[in-house]
This record gives C-alpha cells, sequence and structure tokens, in this order.
C-alpha cells in the first residue's frame, strides 16, 4: 500500500515489510562537533541519513543490507560498535519498519537499559514487519507513547476509555473525527496501528536543536535546576539568534537517578528566540512537574519548530520593560560576537558539570 508523499505503509494492510529503518539515539548527548562526526559516521553505513539534533538521527538502511550482508539489526550493532570505538559514545537503536516504530523501539531499549543497568542486551530493539508483531508491539502502548501525541490529546482519548493503542486502532475512524477532529484523527489513528507516511530524508533542514546541564551529584534543590534551565535557555537564545531562527515549540526533559525520564513540551505564544520568552516557558514547564524533592541527574531543552527569523512576526506591546530587554539582549550579542561567547552571561550562570 502507498500511501501519499510516497511512504509505505505498515500494519494490518500491509503484510511483511522488512525492518529497514534504524533510530539512533546517542548519549550522553554529544557535543556538536562529535554529533557532526558521528552523523559521518552513520553515512559510511547508509548515505540515507536525516539528523535529529542534538543527540538522535534516522537511517534508512535498505540499500545496504546486501553490501554488509546483515539485517539491519546486524547494521545497528557494527553503528554501535564504531560509536563506541571512535567517539566514547554509546547508542541505543530502534530498528523497524519506518520512523514511528523504530523511535518507539528505541524508547524501549532504553527504558530496557534502565531497568538492566545499562546492560548490552537492552542497547538495540528489532519490530519484526509482519502485521501480527507490529499490533502486538503497539497493543499495551498508551497514548502518550505515540511519537506526535502530546499530553493534552492522551488525556482526551484516555477520557473516552481509548487509553491503548489497540484500543485506537480498533476504534471507528469517525468517532476519533468527532472526539479529535479530522486531521488529527485520521493521524493518530494510522499512527495506533504503526502506520508512518513519512519518509526517512537525508540532509534535511535542522528543525530543532537543544542542549543538555548533567549535574556533578543528583540534584535536589529546585533553585539549582532552575539556574541549569537559565543557563541552556541563554546558550539556546544566542544560537537561535546567531543562525537568524527562531521557535516555535521549547521542549524540557528531566532525567531521573533511576534512568527514567519526564519530557513535557510546550508552545510558545509566538516564534521567538529572544532569552527571556524561552526561559519563562522552560521555568513553566518545570514547575509543572511538581518535582518536589525528585532526584534530577540531568536537565535538557529543546526548540523545535525553527523557521527563519525574517518570517516571524511580533507582536509589539506598550511595555517599556520588554523593548529595554530586547536592546539589552541585542547589545549582548554583539559583545558576544566581538568578545565571546562567555562575554556575557546570566547572573545565574551554571558551569558546565
Amino acid at each position: 500500500m502507498v500511501l501519499p508523499g510516497g511512504g509505505r505503509a505498515v500494519g494490518p494492510e500491509r503484510a511483511g515489510e522488512v525492518p529497514h529503518v534504524l533510530y539512533v539515539r546517542f548519549h550522553p548527548a554529544p557535543g556538536e562537533d562529535v554529533y557532526q562526526g558521528l552523523l559521518t559516521l552513520l553515512g559510511e553505513v547508509t548515505p540515507v541519513v536525516e539528523a535529529l539534533p542534538p543527540d538522535a538521527a534516522l537511517a534508512d538502511v535498505r540499500g545496504a543490507l546486501r553490501y554488509f550482508g546483515r539485517d539491519a539489526a546486524g547494521l545497528a550493532e557494527i553503528v554501535r560498535v564504531r560509536t563506541l570505538a571512535r567517539y566514547g559514545v554509546d547508542c541505543t537503536v530502534g530498528v523497524a519498519a519506518n520512523p514511528l516504530l523504530a523511535r518507539m523501539a528505541a524508547h524501549e531499549a532504553q527504558e530496557a537499559r534502565g531497568a538492566q543497568g545499562a546492560q548490552e542486551s537492552g542497547a538495540v530493539r528489532t519490530v519484526p514487519g509482519d502485521p501480527d508483531a507490529v499490533a502486538a508491539f503497539l497493543a499495551r502502548k498508551p497514548p502518550i507513547a505515540l511519537p506526535g501525541v502530546g499530553p493534552a490529546t492522551a488525556r482526551t482519548l484516555s477520557a473516552y476509555g481509548l487509553d491503548s493503542a489497540a484500543r485506537i486502532a480498533a476504534a471507528p475512524l469517525s468517532t476519533l473525527q468527532r472526539i479529535l477532529g479530522a486531521a488529527t484523527a485520521r493521524r493518530v489513528h494510522a499512527w495506533a496501528r504503526g502506520i508512518d507516511p513519512a519518509p526517512v530524508t537525508p540532509n534535511a533542514p535542522a528543525r530543532a536543536m537543544g542542549a543538555e546541564h548533567r549535574f556533578r551529584r543528583d540534584e535536589l534543590d529546585p533553585a539549582r535546576r532552575r539556574r541549569a534551565l537559565l543557563t541552556l535557555a541563554d546558550g539556546l537564545g544566542v544560537r537561535l539568534r546567531t543562525s537568524g531562527q527562531v521557535a516555535a515549540a521549547i521542549s524540557l526533559t528531566v532525567r531521573y537517578a533511576d534512568r527514567s525520564t519526564t519530557t513535557r513540551t510546550r508552545t510558545l505564544t509566538e516564534p521567538t528566540a529572544h532569552t527571556p520568552a524561552l526561559t519563562a516557558a522552560a521555568y513553566a514547564l518545570h514547575d509543572a512537574l511538581g518535582l518536589q524533592r525528585a532526584r534530577v541527574r540531568s536537565v535538557a531543552l529543546r526548540v523545535e519548530g525553527l523557521t527563519d527569523a525574517g518570517l516571524a512576526s511580533h507582536q509589539l506591546t506598550f511595555d517599556p520593560a520588554d523593548e529595554k530587554s530586547r536592546r539589552l539582549e541585542a547589545a549582548a550579542d554583539r559583545a558576544r560576537a566581538r568578545f565571546g561567547v562567555s562575554a556575557v552571561r546570566p547572573a545565574g550562570f551554571l558551569d558546565v558539570a
């Protein structure tokens, strides 16, 4: 079955597509130079590599299977060995017939690594291509586990008893359309059946950028976590403005001492690269988690939906404080450009751990 855009469906309509998509998640998150090297390493296996900065990538290895004489899972092991040998960076790899399933498989592999104390057996997870295996893999997954389904949509589905991918897949499309609207319902219904028409797009322009702060020890103090978020938001704001881009959304990922993670995303009021706006959104995401005495190992921010700053609009205000902060930000950027990025920093800046 061929879907609009050239993608191929994996699910009840299609029998037995061979897994050929790798979703590779590097950890710990590499720096920009190392990340580019890791992308080059993936390019040695297949030219069809899509960067998902700051710490992941998609690779379509369909054309490399015969050349290497291995299946996709075998190529995933080769990638793992090479990243460790050359860069000292480990990775978790999901292997499946499309990017949606590969991403979900990688997440499951990461959870397995945490449960097993990062043993090797949890590093690669493969979802077979036959429809029964796909259905079994998805059956008990909650709606929030489907990439693209946010907390609000997941709560709406669960309120109607659609609290698993199997129940969503079994629900009539017309019912989902009444709950979610036509366009969203079609996407979620397809995802719940393991169908993803999106191809792996080589050399795709960056749609996101991110940064992570790892604490020297498990952090219990919310004030230090907020200082880390300020540091990350400031750095991302500088990178956005330097590259002439603005972000439409921001995501916060909190990693705990037991290796579990929580990720929350917020759409910004308007696309922006303004550091105070990014910082305020990051603080709001952090405060909404209500972490209390949680032992936090690291926090990461990711700005998404990047577009050209020249195409973005800014809602003018009569607030002199907003105008002043933007003038100060522009002056600080000029100082950084002349004297280096460390020339101007927020008062609460944290050094990299």
